[in-house]
């Protein structure tokens, strides 16, 4: 994903993008992975919505013990502290937004007291506040094409989720999304047209535990022009790349494909890696 955070102007200077405030409002557990915060508050007049399904936010968490109180001048605290008491981003997917409330709802997925981010939300509480940068986002299924292939993991359900949401009832197509296990499932609504397959790994996350990459390839190939979203592991998106682009030919215009987390990586490392070869999704993209 590009980085919503900052731009580069003329001259160099980086202008870092607007920052919104919000506080938690609710907190639900809509399954045993997956945590629900919706936030609001005033801060909400400064969000500005895209008319898209995959909208990505930057989340800033700061260190509790340093009384940082947000929004915060990333500038000012470059200069005053130390690299590692500097807040740091993690990228989630809104789920939807209420213009007439002044909400957005926000997924995490929950594994212990794995990540950063995933405790945070298990344990938020109704007040607390949240500073982050965008939305960014770009895919939005069209009504131009004949079929709309959706794949991905846990983290990619909530921009699945709009995106069958927001399809209209003469749209085709297929969701197949991969969970731990069948009680990862929930209710998704989609036209009649969308078939929506969860399938199971039985197991936590590892390389040998995957099942999307089958799972896509043993679904019967479409007629006619493919619109394609898949996120979710780093390698898995990769062998779902050689599939989509190499072997059955869709257009990379076509496609919404990229990592939202690599196995075995830390979220800042895992951004690191997408300037070098190794987080390349897209082989030409590195030369």
């Amino acid at each position: 994903m590009a980085n919503p955070q900052a731009d580069r102007p003329q001259g160099g200077a980086r202008a870092a993008r607007p920052l919104t405030v919000l506080q938690v409002l609710s907190r639900e557990q809509i399954a045993p992975h997956l945590v629900r915060l919706t936030l609001g508050g005033p801060g909400f007049a400064s969000f500005v919505d895209k008319p898209v399904t995959d909208r990505y936010i930057k989340i800033l968490f700061a260190k509790p013990e340093l009384g940082l109180t947000p929004p915060y001048d990333m500038e000012e605290l470059r200069e005053k502290l130390p690299l590692e008491d500097l807040p740091v981003r993690r990228t989630y997917t809104v789920r939807s937004s209420d213009a007439q409330a002044g909400t957005i709802d926000v997924d995490f997925v929950v594994h212990g007291d794995e990540g950063l981010a995933g405790p945070w939300a298990r344990d938020a509480q109704i007040g607390d506040s949240v500073c982050f940068a965008g939305p960014g986002g770009l895919y939005y299924p069209q009504e131009e094409f004949d079929f709309h292939f959706l794949a991905g993991d846990e983290t990619a359900i909530p921009a699945i989720a709009a995106a069958l949401e927001s399809m209209s009832e003469q749209m085709r197509g297929v969701a197949i999304i991969e969970v731990s296990g069948p009680e990862d499932e929930m209710e998704l609504k989609a036209p009649a047209g969308v078939q929506i397959r969860w399938i199971h790994r039985n197991a936590e996350f590892d390389p040998q535990s995957t099942v999307l990459e089958s799972a896509v390839r043993e679904f019967p190939w479409p007629q006619g022009r493919v619109q394609v979203f898949a996120h979710g592991e780093r390698e898995v998106s990769k062998k779902l790349r050689a599939y989509f682009y190499n072997e059955r030919g869709v257009d990379r215009r076509d496609m919404s494909l990229s990592a939202y987390w690599a196995f075995g990586r830390a979220e800042d490392d895992f951004q690191a890696e997408k300037r070098s070869a190794v987080g390349q999704i897209f082989e030409e993209a590195s030369k």
